[in-house]
């Protein structure tokens, strides 16, 4: 069998390429449904873009990488396709559009595309093999328990990472890319929770709070949740991807600074009561009794002088945390690293040096913050490739 392209990956990425990708066009994937990772996200209503997108919310060895894609395909080209759809949506929060109702819409709607396009779309199909061939490249599939031989001109890895395994993410891209000759930054796992050792957070489940998490490049004010096994909370999946192992953390538990302030005015009129009573009234009272031990909150309000108050208020704006490590890939929202970019065009996604041969979304070293962004970036790049194979 003939395809002039075969697309390996039915995920974000991939549905989007093969909508684009003019005629011919078969899309792979094992799983039983195409857009797993779609279905799920958002807590099932999908934060499918992001109002701010832009180069400097994604993580890459080379930053400017991703401008092209995202200039020709911006949030709002998706957002005018999902309009066109009749899916209602909204900005829950920093620019993040999800839809009103569910996941599910987004993964209908790109499979209307497919099918407007004429994609052939075989899902349970798994990959047995793919090699060059005098057309461009071979790839032999398992189907309904058949062994099938396809011959294409394009082949497009979008099989994603290696985040969220059980979902059947197998990191097979950098296999292939391997295969070859296309270089590969290392992996790890993003967007992802830490881990302490000892259950030393156990005590705090569940509590949460605003905070700003810093390390030596960057800062993120966002929610901060404690675990049985850690921190986690979208401050901490977003300053994840930029921690190297080893590495502190600087968490401040009052990003808003005014504690000061209102610890000096309520020993004015409360300071017969206790300090961690009154701390309380600022911060979640689990984390305070937390916090006795550690921060030697004794003694009562009045007692504290200025410079007393000061200098707790400096100990919890720069709370110095060492994790032991993440959750890994277990629980990662995204793969940080992948292919190297430098072996890509970033027109079109196409290695330099294997004519007809495209990776787009998650396999490509370009990986972005929580919030839409890494949807977004399935968008532009899977756009790109399409567009170029399709010569329009």
């Amino acid at each position: 069998m003939f395809y002039e392209t075969v697309i390996l990956g039915a995920g974000a990425a991939g549905m989007m390429c093969a909508a684009h990708a003019g005629q011919n066009v078969l899309l792979v994937d094992h799983a039983k449904n195409p857009g797993e990772k779609i279905r799920i996200s958002g807590g099932g209503r999908c934060n499918f873009t992001n109002m701010y997108a832009a180069a400097e919310n994604y993580l890459s060895r080379n930053p400017h990488f991703c401008k092209s894609a995202l200039a020709r395909y911006s949030q709002w080209d998706f957002v005018e396709l999902v309009d066109r759809h009749g899916i209602a949506w909204h900005e829950k929060t920093l620019g993040q559009l999800f839809c009103d109702g569910s996941a599910k819409q987004i993964v209908a709607m790109l499979v209307q595309e497919l099918k407007a396009a004429g994609t052939d779309l075989w899902l349970e199909t798994s990959i047995q093999s793919v090699n060059t061939s005098a057309d461009g490249y071979s790839v032999k599939l398992l189907r309904d328990g058949r062994e099938i031989a396809i011959t294409c001109r394009n082949l497009v890895l979008a099989t994603g990472g290696k985040s969220i395994p059980k979902m059947g993410a197998t990191g097979i891209a950098y296999d292939l890319a391997r295969q070859f000759d296309l270089p590969l930054i290392d992996t790890r796992a993003g967007l992802v929770p830490f881990t302490f050792p000892e259950a030393r957070f156990s005590p705090l489940a569940g509590v949460a709070l605003p905070a700003r998490l810093s390390n030596a490049r960057t800062s993120f004010d966002e929610a901060l949740l404690f675990t049985h096994r850690g921190l986690s909370g979208p401050a901490v999946l977003q300053i994840s991807s930029y921690w190297q192992e080893g590495e502190d953390i600087a968490v401040n538990l009052i990003p808003d600074g005014a504690l000061f302030a209102a610890l000096r005015s309520q020993r004015q009129t409360s300071g017969r009561r206790e300090l961690r009573t009154e701390l309380a009234k600022h911060l979640p009272a689990r984390l305070v009794e937390f916090l006795v031990p550690e921060l030697g909150l004794s003694g009562r309000l009045a007692d504290q002088s200025d410079q007393a108050l000061q200098q707790l208020c400096d100990q919890l704006s720069n709370w110095q945390l060492k994790p032991a490590g993440t959750e890994g890939y277990r629980t990662a929202e995204v793969t940080l690293g992948g292919i190297n970019t430098d072996a890509l065009s970033s027109k079109t996604m196409e290695a330099k040096s294997r004519p007809g041969l495209y990776a787009i979304g998650e396999a490509v070293d370009v990986t972005g913050w929580l919030g839409g962004y890494n949807f977004q970036w399935a968008w532009a790049s899977g756009f790109a490739a399409g567009r170029a194979i399709a010569g329009t």
